[in-house]
């Protein structure tokens, strides 16, 4: 098996086709590239036990965000060790550990879900399937970059855009599954039907002379349900959320894949070239493309090497974050004012056309910056990336007050725009990597590089999450102010002096508030990622400044032969 695994046998015979290569990193990055489907999850996850809505024991947003988050931790460290190991090994044997890792990942995630162990799930989709994506990342990079050095850009773009239309195939099948899957909760009746009484701030009813834990459905949870139904009283954890199921099957469907995509890599020789094509002359390139190649530990010692840190580690943070809640922040902003149009079919195919353009600009600006330079190419990312964020709180404040769908079309096109340059993003990187230290050890240099993704994949998360939930807790607070408190306590069956205990046992939500506010009041839901979309921008502009100042790499960091 070793033998088989090994990078001799994967060396290409003359005259072997270079077009055949991609096919093999576009499937495993298809798979892989899922991860970024995530949101479709959230729902279902943070409502296990109350199957309609989240109950008292339910995870929170957060929490399932923050597995999104590890995965992405440990994709990048593992590209950081996996770099150096592919040089040596090559990406057969790389190839099929990360498809173990990631399907076996996937199923030991699926257990902690029907065991309702967080830390389970953590440890499998998040550890174990976060490595699985790290290996599975780098190992096309390489390979493709020294099968098209006359394209580098457009062979970085290949290499990954399949990471980028991973969700593009794996929402639409996440969802069915789930559905599949899904077992409505037992409906118990109407809300006016049913005598509720509230116990530390959770729901009960009588069910057969027993109290039972309950979840109270109206008409904004309605709109969420996985499967329709209608409004009431269901009976928690009597249903079944679909997820784990899902878990087990697409992970086992990934490992096949990936595993045959793996036993497809071939290599060229170490001094094989494009038929007609040779290196260009110094005076023939482009100012910050180096004819000369750096070692690794070299690479480490630039202050390119930190730059492009900076630039990666920004340009993902403005956009994984978003990435991670992206069903849930469509939901949010434009369910309650334009509930006809945005419902939970419309956020699904919002996630799947986020991984289409991200997969698109993957291959188009990786290619256009083959043309016009990667560092020209991060100046517009960098731009229009900053007023296109700057734009969102516009919108979400107009559709608030203006419920039309002119709004959620501009705001649609604007996140499409975004994610064309997040992904175009990952894909020029390699490029510009393989311009600023050579093509000899870029896979590895790359692999270091990526340790800004895991980053990345803790601070935006960390941010979206903690501003939206500081916008929740402030939206509550102004609510609380304009409601009645005997018309509260007829809605939730406390008094108002308990209000903090029934928001974290999930029994009040901004949804069930804004049912009893006086008529005219604004709801406060569409500007929750507000304050997230100013942050972003933010820190587009820092990223801005790094890429001004890249400058070539000394002469005395350069590989002498």
């Amino acid at each position: 098996m070793a033998g088989l695994l090994s990078r001799e046998r994967i060396i290409a015979p003359a005259g072997y086709n270079r077009w055949r290569v991609p096919l093999a990193s576009v499937a495993i990055h298809l798979c892989i590239g899922s991860v970024y489907a995530w949101s479709i999850y959230n729902p279902s996850l943070t409502r296990l036990f109350g199957g309609v809505t989240s109950a008292a024991d339910d995870w929170s947003l957060s929490e399932v965000v923050w597995v999104f988050t590890v995965a992405i931790v440990f994709l990048g460290l593992a590209a950081a060790f996996a770099g150096k190991w592919l040089e040596q090994v090559g990406p057969r044997k790389v190839g099929v550990v990360s498809a173990i890792c990631w399907g076996g990942g996937y199923i030991v995630g699926g257990i902690g879900i029907a065991t309702h162990q967080l830390w389970l799930l953590y440890f499998g989709y998040g550890v174990i399937g976060g490595c699985g994506l790290g290996l599975a990342y780098v190992s096309p990079v390489s390979t493709l970059i020294r099968w098209f050095p006359d394209r580098r850009g457009m062979a970085a773009g290949m290499a990954i855009m399949g990471f980028g239309g991973g969700a593009m195939i794996g929402t639409p099948m996440k969802e069915y599954f789930i559905r599949l899957f899904y077992r409505a909760p037992d409906f118990l009746g109407a809300i006016g039907d049913v005598e509720l009484f509230t116990q530390a701030g959770r729901r009960f009813a009588e069910v057969a002379g027993v109290l039972q834990e309950v979840v109270v459905a109206g008409a904004a949870e309605v709109r969420d349900m996985t499967m329709p139904g209608p409004e009431g009283v269901y009976l928690v954890n009597s249903g079944s959320s679909g997820v784990a199921e899902t878990f087990f099957v697409i992970g086992l469907i990934y490992l096949v894949v990936m595993l045959l995509a793996a036993f497809s890599y071939r290599l060229p020789t170490e001094d094989w070239t494009p038929e007609g094509w040779q290196e260009p002359d110094a005076d023939k390139r482009h100012a910050l493309i180096s004819g000369n190649d750096v070692d690794i530990d070299q690479a480490l010692k630039t202050p390119q090497f930190y730059q492009l840190w900076i630039v990666l580690c920004l340009n993902v943070t403005a956009g994984i974050g978003v990435l991670g809640v992206a069903r849930t922040m469509i939901t949010e902003i434009f369910g309650t004012t334009l509930p006809g149009t945005v419902d939970t079919a419309f956020a699904a195919t919002y996630v799947v056309m986020i991984s289409a353009f991200n997969m698109v600009g993957r291959f188009i600006w990786a290619s256009a910056s083959d043309y016009i330079g990667r560092r020209n190419t991060y100046w517009i990312f960098f731009v229009l990336g900053i007023a296109l964020y700057l734009s969102v709180p516009y919108t979400a404040a107009q559709v608030s007050v203006n419920q039309s769908v002119v709004w959620l079309v501009y705001f649609y096109g604007a996140t499409m725009i975004i994610f064309t340059m997040y992904g175009g993003g990952f894909a020029t990187i390699p490029a510009y990597l393989a311009d600023i230290f050579g093509t000899r050890y870029v896979g590895g240099i790359h692999g270091r590089l990526l340790t800004a993704w895991s980053t990345a994949g803790v601070l935006g998360p960390l941010a979206i999450t903690s501003l939206r939930q500081n916008s929740v807790n402030n939206a509550i607070t102004d609510l609380m102010t304009r409601i009645d408190p005997a018309a509260f306590r007829a809605q939730f069956g406390a008094p108002v002096d308990q209000l903090q205990l029934l928001v974290e046992q999930n029994s009040v939500t901004i949804a069930r508030l804004m049912e009893i506010v006086p008529p005219g009041t604004v709801d406060p839901t569409s500007g929750l990622y507000n304050s997230t979309m100013v942050l972003m921008a933010a820190l587009l502009a820092i990223a801005l400044v790094s890429n001004a100042l890249m400058r070539p790499v000394d002469a005395k960091h350069h590989i002498v032969d």
